[in-house]
């Protein structure tokens, strides 16, 4: 049975961190800012595809009140914000253009300025316009120049308060979900040809955006948002199982990644003569969306998944499950073998998301801290690792699952759009305070033994605070974290239907 890290495992992290990192929370448009009803994911829901039934509706009310989050964000002390600009609201018509909704966003982005954080906006976290899915999206030739107009609006509007850029969020989940497993809109599956041609076209795309962003911001630092996952074989001794590990491997965390690194066009373009020679070199920096370990192996008995089974030890630290199949393991030291990975890039390297579905706390606490571990090791080591984004900052949609899986620091209620704060939220505040050298670190949170379903149980001091607190959270004024006003009785269902 694993065991977390003891309290000497903890690591002071004030004598790592460069007084200019970036510390962060990231979110997206679809997930906290409520009434896009315009794009493929809100068709996806009008279909019946998310699996909790649950309805985003207004989510986290961000288009009404994102400034209410980002007072909870300066509270916590983070000095940058990662979001994302919902291309269905800015052009909700192929060439009309919304100049309220890009003043909006502006007024946004000069509200973090105003709070001191640094914006980092992605241009395409997962959803399309419905007029561009109608086309075929990124697997249309004509998504390239269209996707480059978008941009080159967006940073003409936007560029006076932003300098950092990702043009896409984990452009190889969008592709795997979308047209391998059909997870996410369109939903097909198994479409290896589509999937590599809109990996070509997300590469194109990717390309023209970093050069009109240039073009517009010689300073500019753009990047995209690449999720690594670290894959173990099921059964060691099953060469099938190390056969089938290597090949997702490769193909699931190099895809979109290798066009940018060397040309290459994903396989299989790749074995039929494609380059990409216009892609190579177009980062500025390597952004890693890192969560989890998975074991992979061969199931002659899932043919949905073309054989392919994907699984966690149930003894293996992990948060919460998803609806249908567990989240992931969390194995925190696999932060390092993803910045390892994308070493040869030779860029610099912000982990732009990080965090675990767990509506209890029961394990957050750990995992920040051990990340905060790694993290420290790496720049000890010369890493150059600008900046870490905790997922999320309060709970959001989560795309398939709804409001079933819980990410944030800050816990929402859907209906009554209250933010209580976690423990966890306490514990980062603490992080980047002592980062910064303000004020000392208080005891680690500590983990017991693995529990069969992967929980963590609290650490004394919290046990103890979480009874001398009437609402079970511990004394949550030492990071000036209050509940928000307005708190009512909880949906107990979690749902925002």
């Amino acid at each position: 049975m694993d065991k977390g890290p003891s309290d000497s495992d903890f690591v002071d992290p004030s004598s790592a961190f460069p007084a200019d990192f970036a510390w962060g929370v990231a979110t997206s448009s679809h997930q906290v800012e409520g009434g896009n009803s315009n794009n493929q994911w809100a068709a996806w829901e009008k279909r019946g595809r998310i699996k909790s039934k649950d309805c985003v509706g207004r989510a986290c009310d961000w288009w009404r009140g994102a400034e209410r989050d980002f007072d909870l964000a300066r509270s916590l002390g983070v000095n940058a914000l990662r979001l994302s600009v919902e291309w269905s609201r800015i052009e909700p018509e192929e060439g009309q253009w919304d100049d309220t909704a890009l003043a909006r966003y502006r007024q946004m982005l000069r509200a973090l300025r105003e709070r001191g954080m640094r914006p980092f906006v992605t241009l395409h976290h997962f959803t399309n316009p419905q007029w561009f899915e109608a086309k075929g999206a990124f697997a249309a030739a004509e998504s390239v120049a269209l996707f480059q107009r978008f941009t080159q609006r967006v940073v003409a509007a936007l560029g006076e308060f932003c300098h950092d850029w990702a043009t896409f969020n984990e452009p190889n989940v969008y592709t795997s979900l979308g047209y391998f497993l059909g997870e996410f809109p369109p939903g097909k599956k198994g479409r290896f040809l589509e999937a590599a041609q809109v990996t070509r076209n997300l590469c194109l795309a990717h390309a023209a955006a970093y050069r009109t962003i240039h073009s517009l911001q010689v300073d500019a630092n753009v990047g995209w948002a690449q999720h690594y996952v670290v894959f173990k074989p099921r059964r060691m001794e099953s060469a099938l199982d190390r056969w089938l590990c290597g090949f997702i491997d490769r193909h699931f965390n190099d895809n979109f990644a290798e066009g940018i690194r060397s040309g290459r066009a994903p396989f299989p373009l790749s074995k039929f003569g494609y380059r990409l020679e216009d892609v190579k070199g177009t980062c500025d920096f390597v952004g890693i969306n890192y969560y989890s370990r998975l074991r992979v192996g061969f199931q002659s008995k899932s043919p949905r998944t073309l054989f392919l089974q994907v699984s966690v030890p149930p003894h293996k630290p992990q948060g919460d499950s998803g609806i249908e199949v567990p989240y992931g393991e969390v194995y925190p030291e696999g932060l390092r073998r993803a910045v390892e990975h994308f070493a040869e890039f030779k860029k610099p390297v912000y982990i732009l998301e990080n965090g675990v579905p767990d509506r209890e706390d029961r394990i957050r606490p750990w995992v920040i801290e051990s990340i905060v571990g790694q993290m420290r090791g790496l720049l000890a080591e010369g890493v150059d690792l600008r900046g870490y984004f905790h997922w999320t900052l309060a709970d959001n949609f989560e795309w398939n699952e709804g409001w079933h899986l819980r990410f944030g620091l800050f816990e929402l209620d859907p209906v009554a759009q209250t933010r209580t704060p976690r423990p966890s939220a306490q514990l980062y505040a603490r992080v980047i305070r002592e980062s910064m050298g303000y004020g000392a670190m208080a005891e680690p949170f500590t983990t017991a033994d693995a529990s069969k379903n992967g929980s963590h149980r609290h650490s004394a001091e919290h046990q103890s605070a979480n009874q001398q607190s009437p609402n079970g959270r511990g004394d949550q004024k030492d990071a000036g974290l209050e509940p928000s006003s307005g708190a009512t009785a909880k949906n107990e269902s979690g749902s925002g239907k």
